[in-house]
């Protein structure tokens, strides 16, 4: 189920400390539908976003049936959340390790290395997200 951050401030701006795989400042994944943690449309974290909601993924269809298949319908709109509801060609920052699960299966979507934060590679190596990499 998406997070709810409980941060009262937002910013579409990532701050100085938030880079990508790269190391180079983190890049916007998706203002629509409004995605990240804080639906700010970056993929940031900090201490209160347990899941990690750091993989900047493009959506298919195989993706959605498998993370609703472990719990996580991401298709349903879930407006006290401030979730639309995803589909097939939105982008949306994932958890770390769901966006691993779905490797491991087979099923993982293609993935924004530059709007992908660098604390991603915490728990995946950079090689298999570059093999699953698409340009912005």
């Amino acid at each position: 189920m998406p997070n709810k951050p409980n941060v009262q401030s937002k910013s579409a701006q990532p701050k100085a400390f938030d880079r990508n795989v790269f190391g180079q400042p983190l890049l916007p994944c998706s203002f629509e539908p409004r995605t990240g943690f804080f639906r700010d449309g970056c993929c940031k974290t900090d201490q209160h976003d347990h899941g990690r909601h750091v993989v900047c993924a493009l959506m298919t269809q195989e993706f959605l049936s498998f993370s609703k298949s472990r719990g996580n319908d991401l298709t349903t709109a879930m407006p006290q959340y401030d979730f639309p509801g995803l589909s097939p060609g939105d982008r949306w920052c994932l958890c770390a390790l769901r966006w691993k699960e779905a490797l491991d299966a087979q099923v993982a979507p293609k993935v924004f290395l530059e709007s992908t934060h660098i604390k991603v590679l915490d728990y995946i190596a950079i090689e298999s997200l570059q093999a699953y990499s698409v340009q912005s």
